[in-house]
């Protein structure tokens, strides 16, 4: 587990640097979206599984291709495929390559927002007061959450304040975080969000269910890295959408295709299944406008991180997370 010196300096790092796992029917995914208007949820967030990550999420990067229906289906009136950016990993986007020029021209910029890498954020932890009365616990009470930009960006601020000592998923004086929903010009909006003032540590139950169950490695929700035959697909498919084509099942089902579409029977392609869709979420009230940055991020480093345990020297940690934000400048 990362330290949350460690953490702010990747953060500080990040920001120097000029700068929504998917339902699997196992219910493990919790719908803060869900909630009604005015109520809150009180999460709190468990280290990664992996001692590698830094930080206690992954951010997940996904292109939302629109096709006019499926070439042959005359029902269908329109449809969507998500696709992976590889910036994730570092790599030369195909797609973002064409759309980052498109911002030179005002007229494109539109579209080019319309076709920008979108940004959420994998966690996992504890719903520890849950509003949702439907909601099913499953046997696993160790949950994953899909953050958007904008409750993210209240967690990050958070823990770059000096005033935070301590790990907030230390396990003896960590914090809650309190997801609450309101509405902003007809969007859902989680402004009002915010970190417990008090500390507190996880109960005896919550001990004994990472024990039991053991902490998720949040990479493994994550989408398949493309190779460079899905990556030509991703090309292909992104233009044939710009050009308002429909999406050819022929061509490329066996790669990434729509909700409902089944892949072709006699499909090869066991490399890189169609990445799951991200659960619905509501807009939120001040989308992120993508800055068209001339070179792709930089990929997170990997550090060393100690165990899941009590942290026991947190102003440390918290500037190894500093220097290491400003490290990936």
């Amino acid at each position: 587990m990362a330290s949350l010196a460690e953490i702010r300096a990747r953060l500080q790092a990040s920001e120097n640097r000029g700068s929504s796992q998917t339902a699997t029917g196992d219910n493990a995914i919790y719908p803060h979206w869900n909630i009604d208007e005015g109520a809150s949820a009180t999460l709190r967030f468990l280290p990664d599984g992996d001692p590698k990550n830094t930080f206690f999420w992954v951010e997940r990067a996904m292109i939302r291709l629109p096709f006019n229906g499926i070439k042959g289906d005359t029902e269908t009136k329109s449809v969507q495929v998500q696709v992976p950016c590889v910036e994730m990993w570092g790599d030369t986007c195909p797609v973002l390559t064409e759309v980052r020029t498109w911002f030179k021209d005002k007229s494109l910029e539109d579209m080019g927002r319309k076709y920008w890498k979108k940004r959420s954020y994998v966690f996992q932890g504890f719903v520890r007061e849950n509003p949702l009365h439907d909601d099913k616990n499953p046997e696993n009470p160790i949950r994953r959450f899909i953050i958007g930009p904008q409750i993210f960006q209240t967690i990050k601020s958070a823990l770059m304040d000096p005033e935070m000592e301590e790990l907030p998923t230390d396990l003896e004086r960590g914090l809650d975080f309190r997801v609450t929903k309101t509405s902003k010009g007809g969007y859902a909006d989680y402004s009002t969000s915010k970190w417990a003032r008090k500390e507190s540590a996880l109960t005896d139950v919550e001990r004994a269910a990472i024990e039991a169950h053991g902490l998720f490695n949040l990479a493994d929700f994550l989408p398949k890295k493309p190779g460079a035959e899905e990556l030509k697909v991703i090309q292909e498919m992104f233009e044939a959408s710009v050009d308002g084509q429909a999406y050819d099942v022929d061509r490329w089902a066996a790669y990434y295709r729509p909700a409902g579409v089944m892949a072709p029977q006699n499909n090869n392609n066991t490399a890189s299944p169609t990445p799951p869709a991200t659960p619905p979420q509501p807009a939120e009230a001040t989308p992120v406008q993508p800055a068209p940055a001339p070179v792709a991020e930089a990929a997170p480093t990997e550090a060393p991180a100690p165990e899941a345990t009590s942290s026991g020297n947190a102003q440390d940690i918290l500037a190894m997370i500093r220097a290491r934000q400003a490290s990936e400048q």
